[in-house]
């Protein structure tokens, strides 16, 4: 069926929009002028999703609906478009992205979500239904992780997020993709690597050595958050064209893993970190490493209560009087001995996709910093 309208572009509805990963697919998608409509969904008005001033276009206020998608009856108001036109592309940037919380919220917020919207988009016979999941569905291990292997979800989030990629695949006539991520890096972000430069930002100002827990080697792989807009889109595109190359032995729901080619461990960001902040880093020693896996809990309360402090004297002397999502608050589910590591192989040789930005860099990392900086996030 081609797309519709004079410009033969799809029609695009992104749930999550104005999260992380949503409102940079907008700005892919705005940027390269790849749609014929596009309407973002999301709980958080544009106002309070600290957007910076480059998305004013992508995510301006005509293109914005405000919704709980995790509702079921939200989701004709979702999904209904003037003269009952369909959506072409539907892209579930969705789901709880915060740690630690009870399961019930993630229940409700990511396997719910997920089902509902694949119900609706079967429903209306969607040409593509993209689903953002995580690579921390497999079962942990330094070797990288094929889309073959175990699963064994070593976080409350992903456990949720398995669920709704099963749940999915029983779906009858739903044109979908799921797309397993790393930690996803970027400007702007405020996830795992930012919060690793928030800490050495006040290690930097306490005159301090910044020590890592667990070793150099352990697993905690990327990629940039443009990389996982393009990805989104291809992984569209290509589910659109028929699905060419995909192999029925491998399952009936295409499942792909989005990760850079940099294998990136924690001495990638550590010597990284080391060069941009010039503050001597290391990791502490075997002895320390086996009393944290034993009390992890205490021990993470011990440092975040003795970095928040200085981290907030940082803001205040940099005049910043509106504090953005940044933190170097530490989260325990995260700090785990757990690799992180994926094989992006078969998602590269299926649709033809080539990363842009193919491993974590100093010059990445500065650009995030700097983007920090621009929008008064930074002490």
């Amino acid at each position: 069926m081609p797309a519709e309208g004079a410009t033969g572009k799809p029609a695009v509805l992104i749930i999550g929009g104005l999260g992380y990963i949503g409102r940079f697919l907008a700005l892919h998608i705005h940027r390269h002028q790849l749609a014929s409509e596009v309407r973002l969904v999301d709980k958080v008005l544009p106002q309070l999703a600290w957007l910076a001033p480059e998305f004013a276009e992508a995510c301006s206020q005509e293109k914005f609906l405000q919704a709980d998608a995790s509702r079921e009856q939200s989701l004709a108001r979702i999904f209904d478009r003037a003269g009952g036109k369909q959506w072409d592309y539907v892209f579930n940037c969705g789901g709880e992205t915060r740690y630690s919380q009870e399961d019930e919220v993630y229940k409700v917020r990511s396997l719910d979500l997920a089902v509902n919207l694949a119900k609706e988009a079967a429903r209306r016979k969607v040409r593509a239904f993209v689903c953002c999941s995580t690579g921390m569905v497999y079962k942990p291990d330094a070797a990288p992780r094929k889309e073959t292997d175990k699963t064994k979800p070593w976080m409350k989030m992903a456990k949720y997020m398995l669920m709704a990629e099963e749940e999915l695949s029983k779906i009858e006539g739903l044109k979908v993709v799921i797309l397993r991520l790393p930690h996803v890096y970027g400007e702007y972000s405020s996830k795992f690597v930012s919060t690793a430069l928030c800490l050495a930002r006040v290690y930097q100002s306490l005159g301090q050595e910044m020590k890592w827990l667990w070793t150099k080697d352990l697993r905690i792989n990327t990629v940039h958050i443009d990389d996982t807009a393009r990805a989104l889109w291809r992984a569209a595109e290509w589910c659109d064209q028929g699905k060419p190359g995909w192999d029925n032995a491998w399952g009936k729901t295409p499942i792909f893993n989005i990760v850079d080619h940099g294998n990136t461990s924690q001495g990638t960001l550590e010597k990284i970190i080391g060069d941009v902040f010039d503050i001597p880093t290391g990791f502490q020693g075997q002895i320390i490493s086996s009393f944290a896996r034993l009390n992890l809990d205490n021990v993470v309360d011990d440092v975040n209560d003795e970095i928040l402090g200085p981290w907030a004297d940082l803001l205040a002397k940099a005049n910043v009087t509106r504090p953005g999502p940044l933190s170097p608050f530490m989260e325990k589910e995260l700090l785990r001995d757990m690799d992180l590591s994926l094989d992006g192989s078969r998602f590269e040789k299926v649709t033809g996709f080539k990363y842009e930005k193919p491993e974590l860099t100093k010059e990445e990392v500065e650009k995030m910093i700097e983007s920090y900086r621009r929008i008064k996030w930074w002490g």
